[in-house]
This record gives C-alpha cells, sequence and structure tokens, in this order.
C-alpha cells in the first residue's frame, strides 16, 4: 500500500494527539465512578484486599503510559486495552458480590453520572469546535500576553479545551516569523490549558465532577480564586519579561509566511450564543430545585438534571447543524477524541468501584498509609499534604480520577467538605488542576497543544524537556502557593 505523504500523516497525529485528552477526558469520565459509592458504600472496604485496586491502576498507567512508548498500537487497540482491564475487575467482582451488585453499579454509574458528564463534554468540545479565529496577528509581547490573559479566562467558562482550541492556532500564527515561540506555547499551556480552568465546573473535568457530587457551582470561584489570579499574574508578568528579552534578543527573523490582515474576526460566531447556553443549563442545574424525580433501576433522576441533558443535547445538535463546514475543517474538528473518552470510561468506572470502597475505610482500609500521609496526629485533614498529593498524582496520572481519589479520601461529603473542610477541599481542587501543568499528560489538551505547534512548525521541548521549565517556574510558584494559602 502506498504510504500517505509526511505532511498527511503528521496532520492526522493533529487531528488525534489526545491520548491524553481523551485519557483525562475519559478519566475523568471514569471518575463518574463518583457513582460507584453507592455500591462501594455496600462493601466493606476494610474487608478488601489491596489486589481489587489492580486493574484500576492498570488502566491509569495504560492510559498515561502506552500512547507514549506504542502510540500506534495504543491508537488502533485501546478500546481492548480498557476492555481487558475491565473485564479482570468486573468478572470476579461478579463471582464475589453477585451480577446483580454488579449491574447495579454500572446502572447507576451510567445513568447519575456519566450521562451527563459526557454530554457537557460533547456540547462544549463540539462549540468550541465551531469557532475559527481568522486573521494574522503580529505577536508582539504585549499582544502575547493579552491572549493568554484571554484565554486563562475563558478558561474557566469554556473549558481549558475549549479554549485552548479556540486559540493555539492564531497565537502560533501571530508569532509564525519569530526564531523561537516555543516558551509561547508552554506559557500557554500553564494557563490556558491548566490553572485558568480552575474556577467553575466548566473550566476541569474534575471540578464538573464534584459539582456532580454536590459542590456548589460558585464554590470554587470563592475559594480558590486567590491561589488562581496568584498564579496568573505572576506568570503573566514572567511571561511577559521573558517574551519582551527574548523580542528584542531576535526581534522578526523571516518573512511572516501567513498573508496579512489588519483585523481579526470569528467564522461561526454563533457558537458563542451556545456556549452562553451551555453555562445556562449548568447553572439552572444547580440552582433549580425540584421534587420530581424519575427512578431508573434504583437511581434516582431529577428534572433539573434532565432538563440540561436535553438542552446539551439540543446545543451539540444545532452547532453542528449551524457551523459551515468550512470552519470545522479549518480548525481540524473531528470526534475521535470523544469516540476514546466514551471507550476508556467503561473501564475505569467499573475498576474504581473498590478502590472508593476501600479509601471510604479509611485508616483502616488497604489505602490506609494514603489517608494517614494527608492526615496530622490529631485526626484533622492536612490542606497542604492534599495540595501536593493530589497535584504531583494529577501530574502523572491524570487530574480526574486523582480528584475523584482525595475527594473520597476527605470524607467524599460535598456539604462537608464545603463547610469545616473548606480548605481541604480548596486543596484538592487547587492541585488536581494546577499541577496538571507539570508534564505533557496531566491534563487534556497539554500533548494537543504540543502536537499542533509542532504541525506548525515550532520546536517544543521533550516530555522531560518541558518538565525542565514546569520544574523550574512551576514548583516554586506552588510551593510559595501552599506557604500562602494552605
Amino acid at each position: 500500500m502506498t504510504q500517505p505523504p509526511a505532511r498527511t500523516r503528521t496532520r492526522t497525529r493533529t487531528q488525534l494527539p489526545c491520548h491524553p485528552l481523551r485519557k483525562v477526558l475519559a478519566l475523568a469520565l471514569a471518575l463518574l465512578a463518583l457513582a460507584a459509592p453507592v455500591q462501594a458504600a455496600g462493601l466493606d472496604g476494610s474487608q478488601l484486599s489491596a489486589l481489587w485496586g489492580v486493574p484500576f491502576v492498570g488502566i491509569l498507567l495504560s492510559i498515561a503510559v502506552w500512547p507514549l512508548v506504542g502510540p500506534h498500537f495504543w491508537h488502533h487497540h485501546f478500546g481492548k486495552i480498557a476492555a481487558a482491564w475491565s473485564l479482570a475487575f468486573l468478572l470476579p467482582f461478579a463471582i464475589v458480590f453477585g451480577a446483580h451488585t454488579a449491574l447495579a453499579g454500572l446502572v447507576h454509574a451510567l445513568v447519575a453520572e456519566y450521562i451527563p458528564f459526557i454530554l457537557l463534554l460533547a456540547a462544549l468540545f463540539a462549540v468550541s469546535g465551531g469557532i475559527y479565529v481568522r486573521g494574522n496577528l503580529h505577536g508582539t509581547p504585549l499582544l502575547n500576553t493579552g491572549i493568554l490573559l484571554i484565554g486563562g479566562v475563558l478558561a474557566s467558562f469554556m473549558g481549558t479545551t475549549g479554549a485552548s482550541m479556540l486559540l493555539i492556532r492564531p497565537l502560533i500564527r501571530a508569532n509564525d516569523n519569530r526564531k523561537s515561540c516555543a516558551h509561547v506555547v508552554i506559557f500557554f499551556i500553564f494557563i490556558v490549558s491548566n490553572i485558568g480552568g480552575s474556577l467553575t465546573p466548566l473550566g476541569d473535568p474534575p471540578l464538573f465532577l464534584g459539582f456532580l457530587k454536590g459542590v456548589t457551582f460558585f464554590w470554587t470561584v470563592d475559594h480558590v480564586y486567590k491561589e488562581t489570579l496568584f498564579l496568573t499574574v505572576v506568570l503573566l508578568a514572567l511571561f511577559y519579561a521573558l517574551d519582551s528579552w527574548l523580542y528584542r534578543q531576535q526581534g522578526v527573523t523571516r518573512r511572516d509566511p501567513t498573508p496579512d490582515t489588519h483585523r481579526f474576526g470569528f467564522d461561526g460566531a454563533v457558537n458563542f450564543a451556545l456556549l452562553a447556553v451551555v453555562v445556562a443549563l449548568v447553572l439552572m442545574s444547580g440552582l433549580w430545585k425540584s421534587p420530581v424525580e424519575f427512578d431508573v433501576m434504583g437511581t434516582a433522576v431529577g428534572l433539573p438534571g434532565l432538563v440540561r441533558d436535553i438542552g446539551l443535547i439540543v446545543v451539540t445538535l444545532v452547532s453542528l447543524a449551524v457551523t459551515p463546514r468550512q470552519v470545522h475543517e479549518d480548525n481540524q474538528f473531528g470526534w475521535g477524541p470523544m469516540q476514546e473518552v466514551a471507550k476508556l470510561f467503561a473501564g475505569i468506572f467499573l475498576t474504581i468501584i473498590p478502590v472508593i470502597a476501600m479509601l471510604q475505610a479509611g485508616v483502616d482500609g488497604p489505602f490506609g498509609a494514603i489517608v494517614r500521609a494527608v492526615t496530622d496526629a490529631d485526626g484533622t485533614p492536612n490542606s497542604a499534604a492534599y495540595f501536593w498529593a493530589t497535584g504531583l498524582l494529577s501530574s502523572v496520572l491524570d487530574n480526574a480520577p486523582t480528584y475523584l481519589v482525595f475527594f473520597n479520601t476527605a470524607g467524599g461529603d460535598a456539604a462537608h467538605l464545603m463547610g469545616p473542610m473548606a480548605e481541604t477541599l480548596a486543596a484538592i481542587s487547587a492541585g488536581a488542576v494546577f499541577m496538571g501543568a507539570n508534564t505533557y499528560i496531566g491534563n487534556a489538551p497539554n500533548l494537543m497543544v504540543k502536537a499542533i505547534a509542532e504541525d506548525r512548525g515550532v520546536t517544543m521541548p521533550s516530555f522531560f524537556g518541558y518538565m525542565a521549565w514546569s520544574g523550574g517556574i512551576l514548583i516554586p510558584l506552588f510551593l510559595i502557593v501552599t506557604w500562602l494559602f494552605f
């Protein structure tokens, strides 16, 4: 068979670079295993063997590592790998605890968590993919800083993935006549693809999972805005100083390859209105209290959530219908990432059921060492330990399941976490979102942004080269955040 041109192969990778995106989304979806606690609560986690957690760890490591060491194999077989880990848990689980228990857990996770989660992701994915920023700006330090600021603000309202996909291409076009702009992309990942998404449940998958479990929509705005503002302001100042120095040293080194324009605009701008509808639907589902409920095999489905989900389906279909095909082509829009999310979710939400039960057993369970590591001698939670434990695991696995693990380690009761344990919940939320920026695989859009940049000729640092940037810039800032806030 004739091989496609190299350029075609590169573009294909850009369309589906997102094993971590799909991974993260999937993992986040997996977190829907937050639904699993209903069934997990029927298990005595203190009596379970830690071996029940092997399939969960296995699928997380597969999602994090396999795309890096065997991307071709992973792209063609990730569904089979997820299915294998699922069966490795499900069959023994059904034998030991009964097929009815296994089925009830599946239905609860699907109806109560997965469907609303995947519908929100699909709506944000479709809406952001339907907006194309046209025009050729010129990448001065002030313009670049402004785009990073705008992206950081947008990230909390259209998701880190949506904001990243909307702005990364015009940012690269603006700097395509400069000798070096890898630093621009790196700071874009720091601010837009991660830290900017920390203020609302729309921003990052872990926060939406918390919202589904009872954390109010504006809680993170009230309790994490100081940390977010501090990091954003400091990072923007550092970026402006670095970019200004490089601009003075290097200047414009070649003719701008992008046709010049004196103004920019948006194709598919109707999707901004649809984005507002998405925000309104999510807000409505959190504020509207209705006694109307429907029972689905023992799982209660409230009317506000049902209206929200139907509305999200309508938004997605309308976006696809009204967005011109050229906009999707310009954005290289495709459903591959969401398809992978759906497949990986099945494996994660199943395998996490016993893990939740064991964590809820506290110090008496197999994971007692983890609980003790984030708990002071007097039994109170150590917020700084929660911040770093959640963050470091989010850096190398995925922030969504990591959030789930420590949300439940801290008790899993949203009302209690928002009240007496507010600082601990803030630490978990901040750690999961902020430290996803530490590596390329820490959060969904990181590797997508890297792949798009490389496809457009930007020489990006390697996996460990990027960690040198994040280690030198972010880790000291996270230490300061710990000292100031936790």
